[in-house]
């Protein structure tokens, strides 16, 4: 049996500041949002960016962070991506204009595309115990779901008594903190194989991912037969395509196709997708549902996503004891029905809603599926991984997230303000009123709802993992040599 690291507690701590930091990223902003779009003058097409600027960069360049951390040292890349994600934050608070909001945006996207790879691959590596392993991923998985919540409260409460831009400049404390601590308590780690990077494929895929955004954001005014949309859409899947090309010829791959062969990995990374897909824009209606149409504050908003991260904590906890008894399979398929119904629920919603009766149920419900997702998906994500590509597995599970992040934003936000659109030409309105918006969030849930039904289906069908599967995982893990 190999050794278990003394410091690994401090290490997951460390670990989970880094996190929480960009998870939250992903939507701390979506709270200050409103204010974000009135005082830049940001239209309502193009608000989208100011997520997606973050998750496209985020899921584009992540096979390439994991690789990197692999060759380079993951604890290294950990502190050098942290101290790059604190001035990118700096540089974002101070954005004048919508350009250089964007701007500083990627930048912290490119930062977290080595830091999040990293450390899930310290992750993988520091625990070698499948209980403690599983408590390791019950913690990352709570982050991971939670921290999204926890940022459009932190985003609420910034927004409310300070300003947006604080949203931005929280990051600069965390990540020091994140810095001085990892010095002592995180053990480096690098696979011993030297291989060069596959820049093609990094460039190919981003660019190919961007088009494909794009694209979908021109639906909104043209349509998606408009010639701009389909001419985007169809510049991005060539160029996916090629990537795949790449990856199949290049002597060192970005995404080593060997990591997608293992049926329970491969369909992680594929529900994870359409995980991302349907949930993102989940928390972006909601926000300008409680601010546009209910009339709540910045903080009075982010204080109502309490109950969904109440219940990813909760449905985690439970998660990381199940998980090496009975598997991730139906846990994780329990996790989905409890979120489609939640969605589902959602449409029951109209401008005269109230939170307690109409929407705290679905709130329950959302975060209590989230945490019976995300733990056993983590663990799944790394079932088989040796060391050497632990880097690059788990990259590819942050990128299929940020990547269906990036497009659900962007798709289910031109659902929703077509929706809003047709109902205004349809009711003769002079403008957009608060049935108008619920309109379009309803419909934009409704997807979701259908996306991750894609998600369960495929998680059902694919995953075949035992709690056993998971033991024996950990037996093979302490028979590879040590780094």
């Amino acid at each position: 049996m190999s050794t278990l690291d003394p410091l690994r507690w401090k290490a997951l701590f460390v670990i989970a500041i880094a996190q929480l930091m960009v998870i939250l990223d992903a939507t701390i902003v979506n709270i200050a949002l409103p204010s974000i779009q009135a005082n830049l003058g940001i239209s309502d097409a193009d608000r989208q960016w100011v997520v997606t600027a973050y998750t496209l960069t985020f899921g584009g360049l992540l096979l390439l962070g994991g690789r990197i951390a692999d060759f380079a040292g993951r604890k290294r890349m950990f502190i050098i991506s942290l101290v790059a994600f604190a001035a990118a934050s700096a540089l974002g608070g101070l954005a004048a204009n919508a350009g250089l909001l964007y701007a500083a945006r990627g930048l912290q996207g490119v930062s977290a595309a080595v830091l999040a790879p990293a450390a899930l691959a310290l992750i993988s590596v520091t625990f070698t115990d499948s209980k403690e392993r599983a408590k390791a991923f019950a913690v990352y998985g709570a982050l991971s779901g939670g921290g999204a919540a926890i940022g459009l409260v932190l985003g609420g409460a910034l927004t409310e008594f300070a300003s947006w831009r604080w949203t931005l400049w929280i990051n600069v404390p965390i990540a020091l903190l994140a810095i001085a601590l990892a010095i002592p308590f995180v053990r480096e780690s690098r696979t011993e194989a030297r291989t060069g990077y596959d820049v093609p494929g990094a460039v190919t895929v981003t660019l190919g991912l961007l088009a494909v955004i794009f694209g979908i954001t021109r639906a909104e005014s043209e349509g998606w037969t408009g010639t701009s949309t389909l001419v985007f859409l169809g510049v991005g899947l060539v160029l996916l395509a090629f990537f795949v090309v790449i990856e199949s010829r290049s002597p060192h791959p970005l995404l080593p196709l060997r990591i997608l062969a293992n049926r329970n990995r491969g369909g992680a990374y594929l529900a994870s997708f359409f995980i991302g897909v349907g949930l993102f824009a989940i928390f972006l209606f909601l926000s300008y549902f409680f601010q546009g149409v209910l009339g709540y504050s910045p903080l009075e908003s982010g204080l109502l996503f309490l109950p969904l991260t109440a219940g990813i904590i909760v449905s985690a906890g439970i998660t990381s004891r199940l998980l090496p008894i009975i598997g991730p399979r139906f846990i994780t398929g329990g996790g989905f029905a409890l979120t489609i119904v939640g969605l589902l629920l959602l449409q029951r919603m109209s401008e005269n809603s109230t939170y307690i009766g109409d929407i705290l149920p679905s709130m329950i419900l959302v975060g209590l599926g989230i945490g019976f997702v995300f733990v056993p998906l983590s663990a799944t994500a790394l079932f088989g991984v040796g060391d050497a590509d632990a880097g690059v597995a788990s990259a590819v599970l942050n990128a299929a997230q940020q990547v269906g992040g990036s497009v659900g934003v962007a798709f289910l936000n031109t659902i929703a303000t077509s929706a809003t659109t047709a109902y205004i030409v349809a009711n003769q309105l002079p403008g957009p009123n608060g049935a108008a918006l619920v309109e379009g969030f309803t419909t934009g849930f409704l997807w979701s709802a259908a996306i991750l039904l894609v998600a369960g289906v495929i998680w059902i069908v694919l995953v075949t993992m035992t709690g056993k599967d998971m033991a024996d995982d950990e037996v093979n893990a302490d028979r590879q040599p040590p780094m």
